[in-house]
């Protein structure tokens, strides 16, 4: 894209994930060996998963199962495990589809690994659909050096989470250049925060950034006004939500109708 559209693009980290210490994490009084199966949304909370279970002298079990966001997350487990399909799944990035994989393991009881901070979708999702877990985060977003960056001296600047509208804002104000927001709730804080944002992704046009950006370029070059964009709420996610409380409580209900009967 670069070369066809004749522009520079740099790369300056906002901000940087870094894992909690083993005190942060006993703060938290979550106790790893409870749980019969840990969630992963990323490799980072894997890396600091498994580094407080070393500090902390912790054998996690060869029955502990865990269940992975992404495929690439399942397979970044081989860093530390032997992998077994039978002990790991995963979903294929999208929500709804990670949901349809914790319903099939709904007996067991649950680790939520979290970064912070994180979107209350999966939380929020879980204790509506009555599963047995706990949250702990192993993770925190800090602000990176920005690097005596001119921000100014850019048209467009991309972002990929809520974490790096406050650090932007933080450190150059409001007048900013034409935000391009990645992910729903990325575009969400965003426009909470003031900004103006012309270009999102993912979306049918524009799976990536990359495309969203060329598709945006070419649409200046055209002369054609972009206008502001708009925050939906996904109402297919919350239909999605209802239906599997629904199938949930049928399923309860003629549990119990059975055991009631013998």
């Amino acid at each position: 894209m670069a070369r066809r559209q004749r522009i520079t693009v740099d790369y300056h980290p906002f901000i940087r994930v870094a894992g909690v210490s083993l005190k942060e994490f006993r703060q938290q009084r979550v106790e790893i060996l409870d749980h019969t199966a840990v969630i992963f949304t990323s490799r980072t909370t894997v890396d600091s998963f498994f580094r407080i279970c070393e500090e902390a002298r912790i054998t996690v079990p060869e029955t502990m199962k865990y269940i992975c966001q992404t495929e690439a997350v399942a397979l970044y487990l081989q860093k530390y495990i032997v992998y077994r399909k039978r002990k790991i799944s995963f979903a294929d990035g999208s929500f709804t589809n990670l949901i349809e994989l914790l319903i099939k393991h709904k007996e067991e009881k649950f680790l939520l690994t979290l970064s912070e901070p994180h979107k209350p979708d999966l939380p929020e999702t879980m204790a509506k659909l009555k599963f047995s877990f706990h949250p702990v985060i192993l993770a925190r977003t800090v602000a990176a050096d920005p690097e005596r960056i001119d921000i100014r001296s850019y048209d467009v600047v991309g972002i990929y989470s809520p974490s790096e509208v406050k650090v932007l804002i933080e450190q150059f104000g409001d007048e900013l250049p034409t935000i391009a927001a990645f992910g729903e709730a990325t575009l969400r804080c965003a426009i909470e925060a003031g900004l103006t944002v012309k270009i999102k992704a993912p979306t049918p046009e524009a799976p990536s950034m990359v495309k969203a950006i060329d598709i945006y370029i070419d649409q200046v070059h055209a002369g054609k006004e972009v206008e502001a964009a708009q925050f939906v709420e996904d109402k297919q996610k919350e239909e999605f939500i209802r239906s599997q409380q629904h199938k949930l409580a049928k399923k309860s209900r003629a549990r119990r109708s059975s055991a009631d009967k013998k």
